[in-house]
This record gives structure tokens, sequence and C-alpha cells, in this order.
């Protein structure tokens, strides 16, 4: 059995270079591919494109390449938590589509597939429109949105094994199988790493045939983004 193993981060994303269309998984601050983007921090990277659900707060995430103005564009759903992603949009130094949830995902999971475009009434009568073919079905307007597809794809999940299986936990399950299948070299950091044949079968969420690269990650943070107590 083929073993994907890579020794950290830095080996592993050592030929990700300036201009390369990333997608990198999360959905808020859960299940960032955190060892992943302290390596990318540390080179001079310039000119990335990021598809994300979210952009990460100012000191997390998305939002430190943002500080380092690594981004070119971004191509996110969510994005109200991070200040310097506001006044890098507002100043044109950052493009921007933003995307309904839900179409995004789908627009993953159809790259993912092999699917190169579907139609959605989501978006329809809205600037999400712009541009886009819109057809009628049924007496009912749809606008057509492509599959994406990644350079790289950088996953997190909770357990993984050599030859790239993982299981991933709570809502870090939302973004990230989807772009696990649609990067055409697909990193995933795990915080468990096992040998090829204890995981069960029936609880693997991306089968290893989609990952090339794995390895267990340190350190992650497990942040809340908003903390709420009582008084």
């Amino acid at each position: 059995m083929i073993n994907k193993t890579v020794p950290n981060a830095e080996s592993a994303t050592k030929d990700i270079g300036s201009n390369s269309v990333l997608m990198l998984g999360g959905f808020g601050l859960c299940g960032i591919p955190e060892n992943c983007i302290s390596a990318l921090l540390t080179r001079d990277l310039h000119d990335l494109t990021c598809i994300s659900n979210n952009a990460g707060v100012d000191d997390f995430g998305i939002g430190q390449m943002l500080q380092r103005r690594m981004v070119r564009k971004m191509i996110s759903s969510y994005v109200g938590e991070n200040a310097e992603f506001e006044r890098q949009l507002l100043s044109g130094e950052l493009k921007v589509e933003l995307i309904p949830q839900g179409t995004l995902a789908e627009r993953i999971r159809a790259g993912g597939a092999g699917i190169p475009g579907f139609f959605t009434p989501a978006g329809v009568g809205t600037e999400v429109a712009d541009g886009k073919e819109q057809r009628e079905f049924d007496g009912k307007l749809y606008i057509l949105e492509r599959g994406l597809i990644a350079d790289f794809a950088l996953v997190k999940a909770w357990k993984g094994d050599t030859a790239g299986n993982l299981i991933f936990k709570g809502t870090a399950r939302n973004f990230n199988p989807l772009m696990a299948m649609a990067g055409r070299i697909t990193i995933a950091e795990v915080e468990e790493l096992v040998p090829a044949g204890e995981l069960d079968p029936n609880h693997i969420h991306t089968p290893g045939i989609f990952v090339q690269r794995i390895f267990e990650g340190k350190n992650y943070e497990k942040r809340i983004e908003k903390r709420t107590v009582t008084p």
C-alpha cells in the first residue's frame, strides 16, 4: 500500500508557489489547516487565490495571510470577522467573489466530481447573478454556476492513516471533505496519524484516493470564534 506521509507542513507545502489557487478547509475557526497556513507564512508568496468558506480573523487562519499581503483574490461566502479583509476590499487591494454558502459548497463538490457547471436559483435577481447565464426551468429562473478546482487543497482532519484516508469531526466536516476532492494536489494535516488498516472503513469520510500528502500536525489552538457566557 502506498505510504503518503510527509514529515511536516513545510515539506508538504514546499511546492506551493505564488499565483497558486488554494482551497483551505474550515468552517468559522473549526477545521482550519493551521499547520499548513503557518508553513506558508514563512515564505515569500504573493498573488494567491484562496477559496474558503470564510477569511478567518485578523490574527488567525487566512487572516494572517491577508495581513502579509499574500492573497490577491478571495472566493468566500462569509467574511464578517476580519477587519483587514474589509480594509483591503474597500481600498481595492483585494479582489473578492462572494458566493452564497450552499452555492460555494456545490461549486466545490461539482469541481471534485468533474461537473463543469450547474443551474441554481440562489442569487437570481441579485449581484450574484451579474454576468452569469440565466435560464428558465418550469417557470423559475436559475443562474449558471461553474465548478471550482484548485491547484492545492489544504484540509484538516481529526484522524487519518498513512494511505490518506480521513475522518473529520463535527463542523470540520462541512467543507473539508468537498475540498479534498477538488484539489489537483490535496494535502491533509491530521490530529492523529495511524497505520493503514487501523481506521474502520465504515467511519472514513474521505478515501485516500483523493489525498496525495498527509502528516500529523501539532499545537492546534482550537479557538472559539465568539465565546458567550452567562453573567
